[in-house]
């Protein structure tokens, strides 16, 4: 039986992707910087450096340094860098905003009386900024932020943790989110249950329990018996015997 939902933030609840999009364009106008498909360039860049912190080779604000750097193709001092994301920062922030089946989804959990937890791999400052500015600190239980542990999603050890914050055993957890690897596989991999948020569609060969919409789950079902948590039917049977796929 589950006891708790583990909700993904970036990109499951908020539309992180769209801020970013929206706030590199617009930065890199100011800057000058053209070369054709910034965000898609910002955003390989960031993610590559962001890993680099998950796994704890350099720190947070490191992290924004060589981010900047490498965008920028300059040689800047830790200052110059700084100043330069602070800006991006603040258009950044400027674009936050939830899904419209956030709120629902947390309040149905809660309703069906399942703890209701944020985990995410951001730092846990901004993050809860996050949460504040976008109302949701009352809609959830509590939240835990990677930065506070070992390691990131997917590391078990960062799944185990946060189960253990949220005072639940792994197989009484489901983990909520968007990425295949770090939430769902890096869920079931630390002896969690997982549902991966596919809201683009992208994932429809995937074996493993997968929604568009965060409207789609049943937490009642979940608090009464295994799965499925997936409203309507599904062809595909996973090895743990949740319903997936069906929503095409």
């Amino acid at each position: 039986m589950i006891a708790a939902v583990l909700f993904d933030l970036d990109d499951t609840l908020v539309d992180q992707g769209a801020a970013e999009r929206a706030a590199v364009v617009q930065w890199a106008a100011r800057l000058g910087v053209d070369g054709g498909d910034v965000p898609g360039r910002w955003a390989r860049v960031s993610e590559r450096h962001y890993e680099r912190y998950q796994r704890r080779e350099i720190g947070f604000s490191a992290q924004r340094r060589e981010r900047v750097r490498e965008f920028l193709g300059a040689a800047l001092s830790d200052a110059e860098t700084d100043g330069l994301f602070a800006g991006y920062l603040e258009l950044y922030e400027a674009g936050w905003a939830l899904f419209p089946d956030a709120v629902p989804a947390l309040r149905r959990a809660r309703d069906a009386g399942l703890v209701a937890a944020v985990f995410t791999n951001g730092e846990e400052g901004q993050q809860r900024r996050k949460l504040e500015l976008l109302g949701l600190l009352p809609e959830v239980d509590l939240m835990v932020a990677s930065s506070t542990l070992p390691a990131g999603k997917p590391d078990p050890r960062a799944f185990r943790r946060a189960v253990e914050l949220v005072g639940v055993e792994a197989p009484a957890a489901l983990m909520v989110g968007d990425s295949l690897g770090k939430d769902v596989l890096g869920a079931r991999a630390a002896g969690l249950e997982a549902v991966l948020l596919d809201r683009g569609g992208v994932h429809a060969e995937v074996g493993v329990p997968r929604v568009r919409s965060l409207d789609e789950l049943d937490f009642a079902a979940l608090r009464t018996k295994v799965p499925p948590p997936v409203v309507g039917g599904g062809t595909f049977v996973s090895d743990r015997g949740w319903p997936a796929g069906g929503v095409g």
